[in-house]
């Protein structure tokens, strides 16, 4: 969209291209022309488009209530040109015809950045020093600066013409704006968060606090990351593995737990310990742990190396095998499972004939198939 808003005396031209034609940009076109001048017209004129006009019978005029609140933060007129009537918007209608011949004709640009640079400098050049419609001695340069006293001042605040969208965060620290997804720090998962866009910038809110700022991608499908975003995101994980890990530890063996306060009231490096520990229960399993844990605080030496020392005495004992270690998946869901070893006596009633000791036949059981008499 060409947003093209021309001074009735000076006719000074403003010229600003857009990607779209929704009213955020509308807005942004008045904010950015008022901008450049350092001031506002009194009664701005428009023609009958949706943006400004939303229905009209007869002399009652119904405004876009978005045009009414601009105007109010501004403090213009907004009027529209009568239906039929060309003369009423001439000025307009010839700018934009000057603008095809002097501007666009022939031109070339990489982007939207680039052709609004151009359209900047067209104006503050070629436009600006053409002789002023109004009076063929003086230029519209000098037509403007005799028309800037007349001029409305601006507001102390500027009105926030940028593009508005309400987002909700999900499991993954990114919101979704405009076909693209944008980094938040990941302590605002799950929660909503308010977007506010112009063409060069990317804002994200919580409330009154911006909490992201990106530049603005206009392709689809990419994701713009903050490196602060990653890094903080990776040490939570970090934090979150380290903490399931004790979790699973303290689950399957209770004096692990015991082991690791003893062990960080010394002052050893916890991570570490809760990594080989874990790895001690995948290859020797719960039960085990347990009663090398309780061995390891007995001894008052919380070390890895003490429980690993007592598991190997133990298998020494029982003459069993070394360890054949289990890979498991990377999932979390199925490292943390914990297996514990049932009562066997449950299972004595399924073959009573059966000499739970010995398992040899036992010759005081009943027999099963022939009925006693």
């Amino acid at each position: 969209m060409a947003f093209v808003l021309v001074l009735s005396h000076s006719r000074r031209i403003f010229l600003r291209f857009y990607l779209n034609a929704r009213a955020d940009a509308f807005a942004a076109g008045h904010v950015e022309a008022f901008d450049a001048w350092n001031g506002l017209p009194r009664i701005l004129l428009y023609d009958n488009l949706r943006s400004a006009v939303l229905e009209r019978n007869g002399a009652a005029i119904r405004f876009n209530p978005a045009l009414l609140a601009l105007a109010a933060h501004y403090r213009f007129e907004p009027r529209p040109v009568a239906v039929a009537r060309g003369n009423e918007k001439g000025r307009v209608e010839r700018a934009i015809r000057y603008i095809r011949d002097s501007f666009f004709a022939a031109r070339s640009f990489t982007d939207l950045a680039d052709l609004n640079a151009q359209a900047d400098q067209w104006c503050e050049g070629i436009a600006s020093d053409r002789p002023c419609p109004e009076d063929a001695s003086i230029t519209v340069r000098e037509a403007f600066e005799r028309e800037r006293a007349s001029l409305l001042a601006l507001p102390e605040h500027r009105w926030p013409a940028e593009e508005r969208l309400e987002v909700r965060v999900p499991k993954t620290p990114y919101v979704r704006f405009d076909l693209n997804d944008y980094s938040v720090p990941h302590e605002h998962v799950r929660t909503t968060l308010t977007v506010f866009a112009d063409a060069a910038t990317v804002r994200i809110v919580d409330g009154v606090s911006e909490v992201a700022r990106h530049a603005r991608s206009w392709s689809r499908g990419e994701q713009v990351e903050c490196e602060a975003h990653i890094s903080d995101l990776v040490a939570a994980k970090a934090a979150a593995t380290e903490h399931r890990g004790q979790h699973r530890l303290g689950a399957a063996a209770p004096s692990a737990t015991a082991l690791l306060e003893q062990a960080a009231a010394r002052g050893t490096p916890i991570k570490a310990l809760v990594r080989d520990l874990n790895q001690l229960l995948d290859e020797s399993g719960a039960a085990e742990l347990e009663i090398a844990c309780a061995e390891a605080i007995e001894r008052a030496v919380p070390h890895a190396n003490a429980v690993r020392l007592a598991l190997e005495r133990r298998r020494e004992a029982r003459g069993a095998p070394p360890p054949l270690p289990v890979r498991l998946p990377a999932d979390e869901r199925v490292r943390g499972i914990v297996v514990r070893t049932g009562a066997l006596g449950d299972y004595d009633h399924i073959n009573p004939g059966t000499d739970a000791d010995t398992g040899e036949p036992d010759d005081d059981a009943p027999d099963s198939t022939t009925p006693e008499h």
